[in-house]
């Protein structure tokens, strides 16, 4: 079994890693084929000059799932987390290549639930798209990660994310903490992945080199939701431990 120790420290201290060659050419181009065929008429894709969206993307195409929650995907959540994890959120985008789309500073700091109750410790709630977004206890946050999966090379000229190391760490998510010290711009190769914490600082730039930019992000909780509300997006993993 690979040992992953390098990539946990990272995660830890730094609140990101990339790993490459996660996906191989063949794996790429199903899943590409997959999201071409799709019906894209229902209210979870969004179309514009500058973005291709398609929201709870897993739900949305449900083929992909055997290809993205491969063995080699699920072993290394269930060495680097624990195989306690569930998907909570999907959704994929195509940042076209005369893309002019960019995304300013910020956290992750909501989660999408069925439904808009009253409950303590849960706050900021919008209704976009009809899903329901909240903003959770800091505890859930600290136990959520992200991976980005990357379905071509992304660079700081075709919009990779631009962090700022550390920044997870920091419990006022008030408080923006940038830095040219600390900022880094996360080159991902086609096929490869970026695992971030959600309370990490993150942006990026527009499109300038004309080259296309898709991206599957996939968020995932082990968090049970109070009982008045649950997950709008939950997929329980089949983990499949290489050994």
């Amino acid at each position: 079994m690979k040992d992953n120790s390098n990539y946990s420290e990272a995660l830890l201290t730094q609140g990101f890693t990339v790993l490459n060659d996660i996906y191989t050419a063949d794996e790429l181009k199903q899943i590409a084929t997959l999201i071409e065929v799709v019906d894209q008429s229902g209210d979870t894709f969004r179309k514009t000059d500058d973005l291709f969206a398609i929201r709870q993307f897993l739900k949305e195409v449900p083929e992909v799932l055997p290809v993205i929650l491969n063995k080699k995907l699920t072993n290394l959540i269930a060495q680097l987390f624990d195989n306690d994890y569930f998907v909570s959120k999907s959704i994929y985008f195509d940042k076209p290549q005369k893309s002019n789309w960019f995304v300013a500073w910020h956290r992750d700091l909501t989660i999408l639930v069925d439904k808009k109750v009253s409950l303590p410790g849960f706050s900021n709630w919008t209704n976009k798209h009809n899903q329901f977004a909240v903003q959770p206890p800091l505890a859930v946050l600290k136990e959520n990660f992200t991976i980005r999966i990357h379905l071509d090379d992304t660079d700081c000229d075709n919009g990779a994310l631009r962090v700022v190391r550390g920044s997870h760490l920091v419990d006022d998510v008030k408080e923006e903490i940038k830095g040219k010290e600390a900022e880094t711009t996360c080159d991902v190769k086609a096929g490869g992945i970026m695992i971030m914490r959600p309370l990490l600082m993150h942006a990026s730039n527009r499109t300038v080199n004309n080259n296309r930019r898709r991206v599957i992000h996939i968020e995932f909780s082990k968090t049970a939701l109070p009982e008045e509300i649950a997950w709008s997006e939950r997929i329980d993993i089949n983990y499949q431990i290489a050994q």
